[in-house]
């Protein structure tokens, strides 16, 4: 996918823009120069302005006297959701050097039947 990073830095500050695909960020320190930015995109293309940023690419931003703190719990319980192992148990990893593959004691406990959902997974975790 494409991605591209452009940072602007003045006398005012600095403006970043984070494009994915589809997906932009803008910020910095240089509020004016924000919303110049903003209202040029504005008059060039045909954007939404969805405010302070709080969730990207499967990644929530919180904001604190602290600074940010960035998680992926919604992205994980969405993933978890998504192959019903919302409830599953924690297994211990790495596996032993001795571990023998076994049966699943209930139903529950089955690994992915489905190849193509397993792949999908995969392809987003990575």
């Amino acid at each position: 996918a494409d991605h591209t990073l452009f940072t602007l830095q003045s006398q005012e500050g600095i403006i970043v823009i984070l494009i994915y695909v589809d997906d932009i960020i803008i910020s910095g320190n240089d509020k004016v120069g924000i919303q110049e930015t903003k209202a040029y995109l504005k008059s060039v293309f045909e954007i939404k302005d969805l405010g302070e940023l709080k969730y990207f690419l499967g990644i929530e931003v919180c904001r604190s006297k602290e600074g940010l703190f960035l998680s992926q719990r919604k992205y994980t319980i969405d993933l978890l959701n998504e192959t019903g192992k919302l409830g599953a148990k924690a297994a211990k990893t790495p596996l032993e050097d001795a571990y023998k593959n076994h049966q699943a004691e209930d139903e529950n406990d089955q690994p992915f039947d489905d190849a193509k959902l397993y792949r999908k997974i995969v392809g987003k975790l990575i």
